[in-house]
C-alpha cells in the first residue's frame, strides 16, 4: 500500500475560534453556571405546567430532600403564597437529566 503525505492550510474565518474537545465541554457545562430559572422558565425547558412540575418533581419527598436549600439543595421554594420559586439552573438541569426516566416516564 502506498501512503501519501499532504501539507493542507485551511483558513478559519475570523468569527470562529479552534478550541479542543475537551475545553469545548467544559465550556458547554458551564452555560448555566450562574444562571437562575424561575418556575415559568422551568415550565418552559421541561414542556411541563407547573402543577404537573410540583406534583411530580417539586413536592414529593424523594426529591423535595434533595432538591430543597434548607437540605442543602438547589430550589428555594416558596415560603408564603406568591413568593416566588428559583431554581440554580445547571443542578436543575442536572437533576432533570439524571432522573429522566423516574420523573417523565
Amino acid at each position: 500500500m502506498q501512503k501519501l503525505n499532504v501539507e493542507l492550510s485551511v483558513e478559519i474565518p475570523a468569527e470562529y475560534v479552534l478550541i479542543t474537545k475537551v475545553e469545548y465541554e467544559e465550556l458547554k457545562g458551564n452555560e448555566l453556571r450562574g444562571v437562575y430559572w424561575n418556575i415559568k422558565e422551568l415550565e418552559k425547558r421541561t414542556g411541563r405546567k407547573a402543577t404537573w412540575l410540583k406534583e411530580n418533581v417539586l413536592y414529593p419527598e424523594k426529591f423535595r430532600k434533595v432538591l430543597d436549600i434548607e437540605h442543602g439543595g438547589f430550589v428555594a421554594y416558596p415560603k408564603t403564597k406568591g413568593q416566588p420559586w428559583a431554581f440554580q439552573a445547571k443542578r436543575m438541569s442536572d437533576f432533570l437529566d439524571e432522573r429522566f426516566s423516574r420523573i417523565f416516564l
